[in-house]
């Protein structure tokens, strides 16, 4: 008649409710397929307490009026079928007994939605070529708004994927072109896409036609805002431009020399992603747009906040478990953890129930209770099986699993412990969907030698997860060779020692030997090397390299052969030198003529280099009077020398008393021309008597004139000249000379992207002076080469940027100079350090630890 009688002081055992779980915000969406909404409630009293919801301050009456959308399950709230106008609202929970009552903290329910695009016909775009474009996407209206855009090409499921000149921005899904070209032109379609409710819908075509062709300075048009990010939480800016050439863009940290060492740039430059973010990336960041026309750039201030609690009790607490009114203590099964946890092993169904932890001190107690609900495990019913396909082939692999009905199911795929990100590798793996949702298939596409590897599906809840894994073996090329390394060194030949590689599914039929030596031009330059034995079978791992340059600095690299074709070759070896040798190779082209009056002039082409054969190279030239038996013999010590000149007052040299070894004088009469006498001045600065001259052989009819004046008006002759002196003189030719390169070489600067992989170069264009003394600039020249290397490849540009592979092994250096119309400009050199190589003795020491290990 009076209800449960309440008891206080001492004596009682009751008490008011306790929330264990409270509700939670919920996003409903018209696709579940449970069509219904469960809102959570459970608090602990003594006696147990009744349940009440309330929605938007008004209670629902579930016991006095039935209803066919809501129901109570224990304290949780359940609606079926819901409806949009009925049931979106702010929701408690309202838990009582005869001690007191509680009120939940409020969770909102929500209904999910993705409107369709509108029906209306898309006007068409139209652009020149070479200029920028935007498509506005006008995404429909939505909630969640978190949803992810991509546009369509021509045809579904065609879709774009972005590079350097398109980028699509994921805050407002507009498409931007920094440069159109032909081929861009057809009809685009953004394709809107909310993961949380699994639905996406596109837009009326959009036509893109482009014109005639024409260039325009660099535009940012995607520009990020001041961002606030949370301690340790990732980060991503956007910034894009149009221009034509297509910019590219750099990335800084204003302040600071380089980015955070978190930084990573993708999509072309376009997004720059700061991850794990600390207080020290707090800071302005810029994005510069670059071309050829212009510079632009935009800055804007990253802020990272924290919040955190900790909770301490001191001195230590004392704890103890219950389940229910059970007392825990430690068994086979349950462990009571030093910091207080708690640890049950096979867990059971029987282990489910209200589970309370009390930690006690002198300075008071404190307990927590929760709940523990055991779900079916989950299980790998279907698992992948071993695999072993041609190289450009498809394969499947299967992976399904049972999970509690309660649950939600994901699978994750990974190869050799890397999860697969099917967004980025698109062109090779995709997801089986079977109506909408994940089968748990992998389809592997275009199936190269890198994908090989122990495969991994993680059948994943938010309970537990159970993996199962399986090996794709991919029959292809065979792997590089490893460990190559040079035992033995002689003049013109060296051991050599290898490892052998996989082979891919497909024996090996041979090894090939290559060789670069000091003076390859270019870092790809490697020729097929001569060997003894002159084929190198599948069972080979070692082999002489003959016909090599003796005193030359040598790489070597292996590649293996199958029926599949030429795999990929090993990393090269460590550079050496070989033993020097006597030179065999002679100057060419030798020949000579008499000079002034008792000159004898001795012309040759100097060997080159490659064949000096060792340190101290030089010539030795002899010569006689014809009537003699002595030969004079003179001795020239710079290699590059192309000529030697005898000097003696005691005799003239007539071309029928003088004795030269080489045949243009055997074959030469009394009064034949022997050579042309070439003099030029500056016609209003300098005297003719004090003209340069040079002597050309008469089998020429052209020479090159050096050391002459930049700016300058200059007089040219031309006598024949033979033994008996020179003949009168041509007519005067008049020339001008261009006015001379500047003196000072352009600024430069380089930036490293923060993979490593790309060196980025931009220098500022020298301007021309219409008045002054100094040429008009034509073109620059880039020259990227090994540090101590002679030569190297010369690009031509007339941008003032370039990009560059960034070199992994090796010291280099990178030169650009201005090519003017009166010549080079003086060089701007910088220098880059790759990754360091690895010495003989590590090499050798890392290959007698595979071969230890049986590798």
């Amino acid at each position: 008649l009076f209800g449960e009688p309440r008891i206080f002081g001492d004596d009682a055992t009751g008490y008011g409710p306790i929330f264990e779980e409270e509700p939670l915000d919920i996003v409903y969406t018209k696709e579940s397929p449970d069509r219904l909404i469960s809102m959570n409630c459970r608090a602990r009293a003594n006696p147990a307490p009744t349940y009440r919801w309330r929605r938007d301050n008004w209670e629902i009456k579930l016991m006095e009026l039935p209803n066919e959308h809501y129901s109570l399950v224990g304290g949780n709230l359940i609606i079926n079928n819901p409806e949009e106008k009925k049931h979106a609202g702010t929701y408690v929970c309202v838990a009582k007994n005869v001690y007191g009552t509680v009120i939940s903290k409020e969770a909102k329910v929500k209904f999910g939605y993705l409107e369709e695009f509108p029906d209306e016909e898309r006007d068409p775009v139209t652009v020149k070529e070479g200029q920028g474009a935007v498509l506005l996407c006008a995404p429909p209206k939505r909630w969640p708004t978190e949803v992810t855009f991509r546009w369509i090409y021509n045809e579904f499921p065609v879709f774009l994927h972005p590079d350097k000149r398109r980028f699509v921005s994921q805050s407002t899904g507009n498409l931007y072109i920094s440069k159109v070209e032909a081929s861009d032109a057809g009809n685009y379609s953004c394709y809107v896409f909310n993961p949380q409710i699994g639905k996406g819908v596109y837009s009326k075509f959009i036509p893109l036609i482009s014109t005639e062709e024409s260039e325009y300075k660099a535009d940012l048009v995607v520009k990020f805002p001041d961002t606030t990010a949370m301690l340790n939480y990732n980060v991503t800016l956007e910034c894009f431009a149009l221009g034509n050439p297509a910019p590219h863009i750099v990335w800084r940290k204003i302040g600071a020399t380089d980015l955070p060492a978190s930084a990573q740039v993708s999509m072309s430059g376009a997004l720059l992603h700061l991850y794990n973010v600390q207080y020290e990336d707090s800071a302005g960041y810029e994005c510069e747009a670059i071309n050829q026309k212009w510079q632009d750039w935009h800055q804007a201030w990253l802020y990272v906040e924290v919040c955190n609690t900790n909770y301490i009790a001191a001195p230590r607490p004392r704890f103890t478990w219950t389940k229910g009114k059970e007392v825990l203590f430690n068994n086979s099964r349950i462990s009571i953890m030093f910091d207080g946890s708690l640890e049950i092993l096979n867990a059971t169904r029987n282990d489910e129930g209200v589970y309370t932890c009390l930690a006690e001190n002198d300075r008071g107690k404190a307990n927590s209770t929760g709940t523990l609900t055991i779900t079916e495990a989950t299980q790998i019913t279907v698992a992948p099986e071993d695999t072993q396909v041609m190289v450009g082939e498809e394969v499947h692999l299967q992976c399904q699993a049972s999970f509690d009905p309660s649950l939600d199911i994901t699978f994750i795929w990974s190869l050799d412990f890397r999860v697969i990100d099917f967004y980025l590798e698109w062109k090779h793996y995709e997801r089986i969907m079977v109506g909408g949702i994940d089968s748990g298939e992998l389809k592997i596409m275009n199936v190269q030698l890198r994908h090989e590897g122990r495969y991994t599906c993680t059948a994943q809840t938010v309970v537990d997860n159970v993996t199962a894994s399986a090996d794709l073996k991919i029959k292809g090329l065979p792997a590089p060779p490893g460990g190559v390394r040079v035992e033995e060194i002689r003049d013109t030949s060296v051991k050599l020692v290898w490892n052998r590689g996989a082979d891919h599914g497909s024996p090996i039929l041979g090894y090939t030997i290559q060789t670069r030596d000091f003076y390859a031009l270019t870092e790809v330059d490697w020729r097929d090397a001569s060997t003894s034995p002159t084929a190198l079978d599948r069972m080979s791992v070692m082999a002489d390299v003959v016909d090599l340059y003796p005193w030359m600095e040598y790489e070597f690299r292996v590649y293996a052969t199958n029926e599949f074709g030429d795999g990929e070759a090993s990393i090269p070896s460590m550079k050496i030198k070989t033993w020097d040798a006597v030179p065999v190779v002679a100057p060419t082209n030798v020949g000579g003529y008499g000079g002034k009056d008792g000159e004898l002039i001795i012309t040759w082409t100097p060997v080159q280099p490659q064949y000096f054969y060792g340190k101290k190279f030089g010539y030795v030239v002899a010569f006689k009077p014809h009537d003699d038996v002595d030969w004079w013999y003179e001795t020239i010590s710079d290699p590059e020398t192309r000529r030697y000149v005898h000097r003696d007052a005691s005799f003239r040299v007539k071309s029928n008393d003088f004795q030269f070894w080489f045949k243009l004088i055997d074959t030469c009469s009394d009064q034949s021309r022997l050579s042309d006498q070439v003099k030029y001045w500056r016609k209003y600065d300098d005297t003719e008597p004090g003209a340069n001259r040079i002597f050309v052989p008469a089998s020429m009819n052209q020479t090159r004139l050096e050391n002459m004046l930049p700016d300058s008006h200059y007089l040219i002759e031309v006598r024949a000249y033979n033994g008996a002196g020179v003949g009168p003189p041509s007519e005067h030719c008049e020339m001008f000379t261009k006015r001379a390169p500047p003196s000072v070489a352009p600024q430069m600067w380089r930036y490293i992207s923060y993979s490593g992989k790309w060196l980025y170069v931009w220098w500022h264009h020298i301007s021309y002076d219409w008045f002054g003394n100094e040429s008009f600039p034509l073109y620059y020249k880039v020259m990227f080469r090994k540090t101590g290397y002679i030569t190297g490849p010369i690009y031509m540009t007339g941008w003032h940027f370039i990009d560059f592979p960034m070199p992994q092994v090796g010291d280099y250096e990178l030169e650009v100079r201005g090519r003017y119309e009166g010549g080079d400009g003086p060089i701007r050199k910088i220098r880059l350090q790759g990754k360091p190589t690895l010495s003989l003795a590590a090499m050798l020491l890392l290959a007698l630890c595979i071969v230890g290990l049986g590798i």
